[in-house]
Order: structure tokens, then sequence, then C-alpha cells
């Protein structure tokens, strides 16, 4: 199957797919319905009851998804009511903009889901402020929207009831998908063609990406009692298949080589080529694996690719033959990639559904609690952030401000029938982050005026009412699919679907398309020069804070590694819990430096030597988790004596780094390596254990260049 074809099916089987499908069935459902009993106008207020409680459905535990929906509709039916009472009065109804904007961003402390909540109270005010509403009339129109925010909660509801395991599946495909990609991204470290680079940033870009569908997978499926506590073996086997793939995640990650000089010394014995041919192929399996458990089918096509790796192996050892001592490292690399085979056959194994999960957990499993965050409800968090320290704070400032003058704006311009637009789009384009409102800024200007022209086409082309149904709903599907995946796309087909909607209401599209665009214009204004001049959040001001996060987790990661191999013992439970915090922190880092480089120029501080950090860690961490692995396995020659200096200096490299990039930060005391030293001095040390040295000279080298850089950023 080629890799556009994957990625379509990966789409149509995801969860963004189903979500989109559901959500746009449930909004269209009670106007259809309504509208042939002849209330078409009741039909929309409670269609919007359902958009609003949409906002906080995303993916996650049953229990959290039941009670953010509950509080989401009692939330929005009392915003209703509010608006509907203070809109009799322009300062009243300010005064509500100001205090509702500032805490329905504020509680977004809470977490991704208190934060949506906090949106689609946004959204109804916001719906509702321009609404001449009688009381009476305003306790009907309060009413169906919370009735279509029921009616939305029952859908989802029973949607997981009736496949409670269809997200766990959907979140792990996702996951296996996206290390799937970056174990395809190793191969072209092993191709001489590429600029290494290049190929570094694809991969740091990619592991922002697995982290965070890693994140997704085990909120779904550690904090799920279903799943955690399933006896059947279909919860069980999915628990295995997610340990199992982030173990071989680790050995890919492991997998670390001087390919400079791996280039230099073995791309003309054509040995790389083999080794990228065949890292692609066991990373398009490992996709197709990915892709049978989101779609829920049974795979038993696992390749047994011995004959390939015993062909690599002779090859590797004419090297040898030719060049003695030279193919150390590429037995290495052959000891490697068998371990990958194994690890995909194991995983290929449990999503057979005739396998027979063990029930007793793992070493290593007993707790999985303990590898998931837990969101804190205290009122005193909310309290906490009442600073102008604080970063969310300072945002709810933005939005508030960018939410008032969109208001006041739209009062004053007083042209056409949505000004409610204006701050619909200023609200929602501003960010925390200047990068991300710019980002998403430009989307959304790009998506409406394509998205313009595409509904005024399609009104324009096809004059049957009947096809035009057709195309709005295809633009509704599509929209509230992409509404994770891809903001531009998602507004470039919810443009459509709005003027095709206005279409039916008997308004204007044109009008009501260049009202749109005008009104996005304005709202982007505001946002952008809000975003910009009121406390903006720069990146350059907060990489310090991740570099800290990460030279952190490399330290404890390292001082892991090293007190296993001085005698001292390895828990499975304490390493994984280490290794994720290093991928979560080296992602988290990636990801703001990437997001810095969107920033003006004029507000980037030290962009190749904070590139230069980044990598060193990852090649830091990757060959921790080389030594580590290996360890792990009993695969590493007893360490010599002089073993631990080269550690121990390292630990002291990564300590004085975190001492000069953040010397306010209480720096935790490690916890002191035992005085075992490892074997007795050899007079000739053997092949295996000169290359344990060099790795551990090497760990030390990275260190030492680490605290170069270090010294570099912080001045």
């Amino acid at each position: 199957m080629r890799k556009h074809e994957r990625t379509l099916q990966y789409f149509f089987f995801g969860q963004d797919f189903a979500d989109g499908l559901r959500v746009a069935l449930s909004i269209l459902l009670p106007g259809l319905t309504l509208a042939q009993l002849g209330h078409f106008d009741l039909g929309l207020t409670v269609s919007l009851g359902a958009v609003c409680a949409s906002i906080p459905d995303v993916p996650g535990p049953i229990a959290h998804k039941r009670n953010g929906l509950l509080v989401c509709n009692l939330l929005v039916f009392a915003v209703a009511l509010l608006t509907g009472v203070a809109r009799m009065h322009v300062l009243a109804l300010g005064a509500e903009i100001v205090a509702l904007s500032f805490f329905f961003t504020l509680v977004s402390v809470y977490g991704v889901r208190a934060g949506a909540i906090g949106s689609a109270g946004l959204l109804i005010l916001i719906l509702t402020m321009d609404r001449d509403l009688t009381p009476a009339q305003l306790l009907q129109y309060s009413l169906l929207v919370l009735a279509g925010g029921l009616w939305y909660t029952l859908v989802a509801l029973l949607a997981y009831h009736v496949q409670p395991y269809r997200p766990a599946q959907r979140a792990l495909g996702e996951c296996i998908h996206a290390i799937a990609e970056y174990f395809r991204l190793k191969a072209e470290f092993y191709d001489p063609e590429t600029s290494l680079e290049k190929d570094y940033r694809q991969l740091l870009k990619q592991q922002v990406v697995v982290t965070e569908k890693q994140d997704a997978a085990r909120e779904m499926l550690f904090k799920t009692r279903q799943i955690v506590q399933d006896t059947t073996g279909s919860g069980r086997r999915l628990v295995l298949t997610f340990v199992d793939a982030m173990d071989l995640y680790e050995q890919v990650v492991a997998a670390y080589y001087d390919y400079s000089s791996l280039r230099q010394r073995f791309n003309h014995t054509g040995v790389l080529a083999d080794v990228a041919r065949l890292i692609r192929r066991m990373a398009a399996e490992l996709d197709h694996l990915g892709l049978a458990i989101q779609s829920n089918r049974p795979y038993a096509h696992h390749t047994d690719r011995t004959t390939e790796l015993e062909q690599l192996k002779a090859r590797i050892d004419r090297i040898g033959e030719q060049e003695p001592g030279s193919n150390l490292v590429l037995r290495k690399l052959l000891v490697n990639l068998r371990n990958l085979h194994q690890r995909l056959a194991d995983i290929t194994r449990y999503a057979d559904p005739e396998y027979r999960a063990p029930l007793a957990p793992r070493a290593g499993e007993s707790d999985y609690s303990r590898f998931v965050s837990r969101q804190s409800l205290s009122p005193a968090l909310l309290r906490d952030n009442l600073t102008i320290n604080s970063a969310t704070f300072r945002h709810a400032l933005r939005v508030t401000v960018a939410a008032l003058v969109s208001f006041v704006v739209a009062k004053l311009l007083n042209y056409g029938h949505h000004g409610y637009w204006i701050m619909l789009t200023a609200v929602y384009m501003l960010k925390p982050g200047f990068s991300l409102t710019k980002e998403r800024n430009l989307q959304r200007v790009s998506g409406t005026l394509l998205g313009g022209v595409l509904g005024v086409a399609v009104l324009y082309l096809v004059p049957s009412e009947v096809l035009q149904f057709g195309f709005l709903l295809v633009f509704m599907i599509v929209a509230y699919s992409f509404q994770r995946r891809s903001y531009m796309v998602m507004v470039l087909f919810l443009t459509p679907y709005v003027l095709i909607l206005f279409h039916f209401l008997g308004i204007q599209y044109v009008s009501a398309a260049e009202e749109r665009v005008v009104d996005t214009l304005i709202g982007c204004a505001i946002a952008l020069t809000t975003g910009y001049l009121l406390l903006p959040r720069w990146e350059s001001e907060q990489l310090g804070n991740y570099m800290r996060d990460v030279l952190r987790a490399n330290r404890n990661y390292l001082h892991r590694l090293a007190d296993y191999l001085a005698g001292g013992s390895l828990s499975a439970m304490d390493y994984k819990l280490a290794r994720k915090e290093v991928y979560v922190s080296s992602s988290n880092l990636a990801a703001a430096f990437q997001r810095m480089l969107s920033e003006p120029k004029h507000k980037q501080r030290h962009e190749a030597e904070v590139h230069q950090f980044v990598v060193l860690n990852l090649i830091l961490s990757s060959n921790i988790a080389t030594l580590a692995s290996a360890a792990r396995s009993n695969a590493l020659p007893a360490i010599p004596p002089e073993g631990l200096k080269p550690l121990r200096q390292s630990l002291t490299l990564l300590s004085e780094s975190l001492r000069k990039v953040s010397p306010d930060t209480l720096l935790p005391e490690l916890p002191p390596l035992p005085n075992f030293l490892g074997t007795e001095v050899k007079s000739a040390p053997t092949a295996e254990e000169k290359l344990l040295l060099e790795q551990l000279d090497f760990v030390q080298k990275v260190s030492a260049d680490i605290r170069k850089v270090t010294d570099l950023v912080a001045a």
C-alpha cells in the first residue's frame, strides 16, 4: 500500500473523522427534524446548543468527557440567560463581556478541557448578545440551547458505550503511525545525499508529533478504568501494544551513531543503502500495523526479515575481513535492527484477536497511574495565577481587551447584520503566544478568502437546493473533521458551509460573504495588534525554562544509567518514567524553538545556538538510551573501573549547565553513585569494552558541548 493511500485510510478510520461525522450529524439532525415540523428557527437554536457542547468534547477518558459535557451545558444555559438580560443595557453588556472574557480564559489553568468549556461559554455569549429577545423568548431560547447540549451529550456518551474500545484503538493507531514516520526519517541519516542538518530538523519536528500522540494514547489507556482493569483480553492487548511500542520507539531513538563518520567510512561499501532500505521496509510494516489497530482489523502479516538480516550480517562480515576491526559499529547497528525486528514481531502478535494476553502485568507495569498527570481542580490554582507573572493571566488580559475593543468597534461601525463576527474572530484568533496568534490569523484570513470563493461558486454554479444541501453536509463534516488537525482546512470548509446555510435562511450570500471577509480582517487586525502590544509572550523569553527541563530530565536519565553501571539497581518503572520525562521535555523544547522562528526577527535570540542545544540534547538522550537499552538486556560488557569517570564528569557538566541556564532554580541533589567501580583492570580490553568506553567518552564530550552552548545562550 502506498504512503498516500495509508494516510487517507488513517484519516477515515481516525478519531478526527469519527468525531467530525458525529458532530456534524448531531448538529444537523435537530435543525432538520424541527424544520420538517415547521419550526426551523427553533431547530437552529437547538443546533447552536449542540455546537457549544461539541467544543469541550475532546478525546479523553469517558468520565472526564461526561463531566465536562454536563458542566458545559449548565454553564452555556446560565450564560445565555445572563447575556439576554445584560444586552438590554449596553454598559451592562460591556461589563459582562469584560468579566466573562477574563474568567473563561483564565480557567484554562485547569487544563485543555476546562479551557474548551470556557470557549463554549464565550461562544454563546457572543452569539446571544445581538439577539433581541423578550424575557419569555429568552427563557425559551436558553432552554432550547440547553436541550441541544443535552442531545449532543446523549449522542456522545451513547457512541462511546456502543464501541468503548474504539477511541483507545484510534489513539494507539495514531501513536504507532507517528512512531513509524519517525522510524522512516531515521533511514535518511544513512543516505549520504541528504543534509544531516535538514535530517535533524525533520526528526525534531516529528519528535513533537510522536510525544503528542503518545500523551493522547497514554491518557486514553491509563485513565480508562475499563481498559486498565479489563480481564477479557481486548484492553490488555491494547496496553501491551502501547508498552511495547514505547520500547520500540526507545530502540529507534537509541540507534544513534556518528552519521558523518559512518558515511565517510562505509558509503563506498553500499552497506548503508542496505540499512536504509531495511529500515524503510520495517517502518512501512509498522505503519500497516498501526492502521490495522486503528481500523479495528486483525493483523497477522508480519514479514520475517531473518533472511535480509542474515544477508546484511554477511556483508558486514566481509567488510570486517577486508578492514579488520572496522565493522564493530556496523555489528552494533545490526544488533539494534534485530531487536527492532523482534519488537515488531511482538507487537504484531498482540494485534491478533486470537492472542491471549497474560492478565498479570509485566515488570514495570504495576502502576500505570504514574505515567499520567493529574489535573488539580483546587481554587488555589486559580488564585495563584492572578499575577502579572502568570502567562495565563496575561493571555486573559489580552483576550479581555480584544473582546472589549471588538465590541466597541462593532457598535461604532454598525453595518451588516453580523457584527458579532468581529468579536468572534478576535477572541478565537488570540493565542497565548504571539507566534501561534500570527499563524492562526494567517490561516483564518487565507481560509476565509478561499472558502468565500468556494461557497459563492457552489451557490452560483449549482442551482439545485438538493445538491447545495449535499455540499453543505460535506463541507460541515470536513470542517469538523479538521478542527483539531488543520485550522486552515477547517475554516476553508466552514466558510462555504455558513454561506450555504445563510442562503437557505434567505440571506443574500454575496453580501454575507463580503461582510464575513471584512469582519474577519478587522477581527484579525485587533487580535494581532493586541497580541503584539499588550504584555506579549515571546518564545525567546520562555526558552530558558524549556532548556532547564531538558537538562534536568537528561541529568536524571543519565544518573539512573550511571547508578546501574556502578552496581546499583535499575527499576523498570523508574527508568521508564525518566525516559518519558526526557521525551516530553525534549519535544516541548523543539516545539518552542519552532514557534520562536515564526516570531518577528528582532524578538528571536540565539537561533543557531538553541538549535545546536536541541540537537546535542537529542544526541545525548539517544546515547543514554543506547547504553540503557543494552544494560537492561544484559548486552553490555562489564564496565572497566575507568568507565565511571566520564559519567561522573558528564553529570557534573549537566549540573553546571543547569545552574547556568536557570541560576534561581533550586537544583535537586542526586543520590551519590555507589563506590563500586566495575571489574579489575585488564591488560588488554576487549573490542566490546573499548566500544563501551568510547561511548562513555562520547557522552562526556556531548555533555561538554552542551555546557559550551549553554554559556553562549545564557550570555
